[in-house]
């Protein structure tokens, strides 16, 4: 099983935590290819709000193409694109761009948007009917990137004779991840994906494990009606939160969280094994605290998890 590392782009100046800055992030993607996490992915957004505070984002694209040339063997993207905020050709040129730059290691991750409540009427973005302009979107996507081409004429979308003349290493695009978890979702998914993402949140094994497969019994139903093997998709999965036993991870205490994943290395890479039981090909895991030395804690975890 492959296992990654999420990493935060988000924050704020004058919090105990100081804000992600650009040397900081190339630090922890550097130190999680040296210790051999197969992937290094981040949000795509724009502003939380918060009751008390509003954290700022720095931008995935750009930030997606510095951790391009940064790195040479780690993949690297954003866990889920939020598709409202980019044309759906103009995300497929994106996508395309970043493969080249990264010698085919772009992450290509995808979804129909979850901050419509921070950022979408700040920055202009519509907030309605989600899932109309995600399914008109994922097909331009898939079209471009698959065979180059696209015309389409929808409700939301229009392209005409759209091409994506230079291709990066894949011929047919990287691979096309898609987050979701509702049935009209995960037809999308069985549909057009190459991948489906979805995340777990301090839980504990059983009670996620509980949660995500009706979730696969959706999608590998999905697949079966589209004439696709089940198998065929590749399933990663976000995993939050991962504290390192040498970072007060033996039992969690002042941590905010209800159910961090914590524990020896052994116990950790047991939870993250289990869900490769459930069908999972990756993990990608959020680790506290944020620093490079945390990373590099998770090095046993790391190799336990490649052993299977």
């Amino acid at each position: 099983m492959r296992i990654g590392l999420v990493n935060q782009l988000h924050g704020r100046p004058g919090v105990t935590t100081p804000p992600p800055t650009w040397d900081s992030i190339a630090e922890r993607a550097v130190t999680a290819e040296a210790v051999g996490f197969d992937s290094f992915v981040f949000e795509d957004a724009l502003l939380y709000r918060g009751e008390e505070a509003t954290n700022g984002v720095w931008e995935s694209v750009s930030i997606a193409a510095a951790l391009a040339a940064t790195t040479s063997e780690i993949h690297i993207g954003q866990s889920v694109i939020n598709s409202p905020y980019r044309s759906p050709a103009m995300t497929a040129s994106i996508a395309a761009t970043l493969d080249e730059i990264s010698s085919g290691r772009y992450i290509f991750g995808i979804g129909a948007g979850n901050t419509p409540d921070s950022d979408y009427e700040a920055f202009g973005f519509p907030t309605d009917r989600r899932y109309s302009r995600f399914a008109e979107a994922i097909e331009i996507i898939h079209s471009l990137l698959k065979t180059g081409k696209a015309d389409f004429e929808g409700e939301h979308y229009t392209v005409k004779e759209a091409e994506l003349v230079l291709r990066g290493p894949h011929p047919q695009g990287p691979p096309i991840n898609i987050a979701g978890a509702g049935p009209k979702m995960l037809r999308l998914v069985a549909k057009f994906g190459d991948a489906w993402n979805w995340w777990g949140w301090d839980e504990t094994l059983e009670d996620l494990s509980d949660r995500l497969e009706p979730l696969i019994e959706q999608l590998e139903r999905a697949c079966e009606d589209e004439g696709r093997e089940p198998s065929g998709v590749t399933r990663t999965l976000d995993v939050y939160t991962v504290v390192p036993e040498a970072f007060g991870g033996g039992d969690g205490d002042g941590l905010e969280m209800k159910q961090p994943v914590h524990g020896s290395s052994g116990d950790i890479a047991a939870y993250l094994l289990g869900l490769g039981e459930l069908g999972f090909d990756e993990v990608r895991v959020d680790v506290w605290p944020k620093t490079a030395a945390a990373i590099e804690a998770l090095e046993p975890v790391v190799d336990a998890v490649h052993r299977g």
